[in-house]
């Protein structure tokens, strides 16, 4: 029943940032139509702006702010391989954020609207009801002002993410709205789907075509000589440096809070602590059918509605349990079961009837009939609250932690800058041994590499590889407080000579040779398995061992094989025949098909219901991939899209280059 919220806390700001992105993706619309953007020139985006679509930008920040999260999605537990990926999430996330606007501007175009009533029903009942309405009952005013109070989102900012999702929403449904699936084609898929065979298959792997080979000095050096180009700088840029991490937890626990910290963080902030009048209530909603568009009300309906709503009513007068009565007859599901409570509200959250009738009850009361857009309402106001101001002595404990957080960050900034002060005009070491600190000196390191006390941290290596050479001591916020450190040397990136890199060489030219052998040898096995119609002795003369599956479908798993959609091929076949050569899991396989055995009438009959929607999504799909690659052509063709090749390659280069 709430209207409207103010803010999204730290976990909706993930998800409401993230809405559109989901809805894209599910929707197969992650495409690069035509690569990235347009070129440069008259017009082009400024510098900061990834893209321009209409009168809409896409940022850098949102960029990177959108590649960061889905990271934190991919991989909640950061390392390495979370950070290296960056360029490449950065470039999804430009796309997705892009095609989301675009759809955007297309649904205004076409006159699609996303109304209040909408945004209310997907707030209690889309992505986030579970957060808004746990069990389907309302978290409660006070309780819901906190949640929301941690973030920077304004009410139009939430409002308009979620309606913009709502609208896209629209826009898919209307595109997709086209795709019709036969039932001959929900038959073939049927048929493709839950077919069964059973094959002999002779199998040859790369692993044991390694153990064969033994290239030769100048065969490897050969092989560098053809591929020097592609280890050209190929060992990365490393430094070395010298450093001390100021921690903020140790610093900020010798922070001490006094009374008057609190008494004046309190006054600076009281607005936070204000509280609305809100009313506790509950509720039995007795719903009236809408209208289609253009039509008019159903009255008949709305007398039906109407006059059961005055027999529960009269039950309710009468002192029959309410909560029994609302979990019998309520048309609300979120409150129903709950025995009508909707829990503390505040003005302006609940449509105007039902919140004029609310407000103007007293404690204990209950309600005549209440007529609004959603039906009739029968409302008991279970407790009420004036609007006040909380007292210090209320919120002394949370004002206690944040300002002990406070003065905490705001020593270590001071003990931080301290220490580079001194740093330049001592020296380093002088300077941290003056404040008892040990500085760590790192061996030459590259950007990915671990380093005491700050692991992976871009933030920091970053900055340490931008410094200049014999710079002067710097600071750099990163692990937990704050990383005073001092470059001492660089080494450059390099290509690395054949005898530094000859067991790297060995590896790549085993690999490629070995690949070509199993593909030469798999040929050779097909080949003369057909010729003699024979795979067992074709297999026995080449060496391969030969195994028989179980019937299996094209979702099934057999050994050496993997996954049976790495062998699609075979359920080609007909029983007897023998398949061409295949690629799967490393190994090269060549297969006999002994039986196959098609599904029957009662599997398709009990089935064909469940096919006949997953094809209609995969089509529904495609149609609306297809409508944002073309509205994608047709918005840079009219100039309504502008992309910045500049501000793309800068997030997209490859932060460092791999190590050997």
């Amino acid at each position: 029943m709430i209207r409207t919220l103010q803010n999204a806390g730290p976990a909706l700001k993930i998800i409401l940032g993230a809405l559109l992105v989901i809805i894209c993706a599910s929707m197969a619309i992650t495409l690069i139509p035509g690569g990235l953007g347009s070129s440069l020139g008259i017009g082009a985006p400024p510098a900061g702006v990834v893209a321009t679509v209409g009168d809409q930008q896409v940022t850098v920040l949102e960029v990177q702010r959108t590649a960061r999260a889905m990271i934190r999605q991919q991989f909640p537990k950061g390392g390495p391989q979370a950070s290296m990926l960056l360029p490449y999430f950065a470039s999804q996330a430009a796309e997705q954020l892009i095609n989301e606007k675009a759809l955007i501007a297309e649904a205004h175009r076409m006159g699609l609207r996303a109304s209040d009533d909408e945004l209310r029903d997907e707030l209690q009942h889309g992505q986030l009801g579970a957060m808004l309405f746990p069990d389907g009952k309302f978290i409660g005013q006070e309780q819901y002002q906190n949640f929301v109070q941690s973030n920077d989102l304004t009410v139009p900012q939430f409002e308009g993410l979620e309606k913009d999702f709502i609208l896209v929403r629209k826009l898919r449904a209307l595109v997709a709205s086209s795709a019709l699936v036969g039932d001959s084609d929900v038959r073939e898929e049927f048929i493709s789907r839950n077919t069964k065979v059973k094959f002999e298959y002779a199998v040859i792997t790369q692993a044991d075509i390694l153990k064969g080979l033994h290239p030769t000095d100048e065969e490897l050096k050969a092989y560098y000589d053809r591929n020097k180009a592609s280890y050209n700088n190929s060992i990365p840029e490393k430094r070395q440096i010298k450093y001390v991490l100021i921690d903020s937890s140790k610093v900020g626990a010798a922070a001490s809070v006094t009374d008057k910290d609190l008494q004046a963080y309190y006054d600076q902030n009281r607005e936070r602590y204000r509280v609305p009048e809100q009313v506790k209530v509950a509720h039995i909603l007795i719903k009236t059918p809408l209208p289609a568009p253009g039509e008019k009300e159903d009255e008949k309906a709305i007398a039906d509605a109407r006059a059961k709503a005055e027999s529960v009513l009269k039950e309710v007068k009468s002192g029959e349990d309410f909560a029994k009565l609302a979990q019998k007859n309520s048309d609300d599901p979120g409150s129903a079961k709950n025995g009508g409570e909707l829990g503390w509200i505040g003005r302006g959250r609940t449509v105007p009837e039902f919140e004029k009738a609310a407000f103007s009850l007293g404690k204990g009361q209950t309600s005549d009939l209440i007529k609004s857009s959603y039906g009739f309402h029968i409302i008991r106001v279970e407790d009420k609250q004036d609007a006040h101001l909380k007292s210090l002595a209320e919120v002394k404990s949370e004002i206690e932690e944040k300002v002990k957080q406070q003065k905490g960050a705001q020593a270590t900034e001071s003990a931080a800058n301290a220490l580079l002060s001194q740093s330049r005009t001592e020296g380093f070491d002088k300077a941290a041994s003056g404040k008892g600190l040990t500085p760590i000196t790192t061996d030459y390191f590259t950007k990915t590499d671990n380093l005491p006390g700050l692991g992976t941290n871009p933030q920091f290596t970053d900055a340490v590889f931008s410094e200049a050479s014999k710079a002067p001591p710097d600071l750099v916020q990163a692990g937990g407080g704050y990383v005073v450190f001092q470059l001492l040397g660089i080494k450059p990136q390099a290509t690395p000579t054949f005898e530094e890199i000859r067991a790297k060489v060995e590896s790549q030219f085993k690999n490629e040779r070995a690949s070509f052998l199993l593909q030469q040898k798999t040929q050779e096995l097909s080949d003369r398995a057909k010729s003699g119609h024979d795979l067992k002795k074709a297999a026995k003369e080449l060496g391969a061992s030969v195994k028989t599956s179980d019937l299996v479908t094209p979702e099934g798993q057999v050994p050496d094989i993997g996954a049976m959609s790495n062998a699609s091929a075979i359920f080609a076949l007909k029983e007897g025949e023998i398949s061409a050569p295949i690629s799967a899991a490393g190994n090269g396989v060549v297969a006999q098909v002994l039986e196959r055995q098609a599904p029957t009438d009662q599997d398709f009959a009990a089935k064909k219901d469940q096919v006949r929607q997953t094809l209609l999504e995969a089509k529904q799909n495609d149609l609306f991939g297809l409508f944002v690659t073309n509205l994608r052509k047709d918005m840079e063709k009219s100039k309504r899209l502008k992309v910045n090749q500049e501000e793309m390659k800068s997030l997209t280069r490859q932060s460092s280059q791999e190590g050997l």
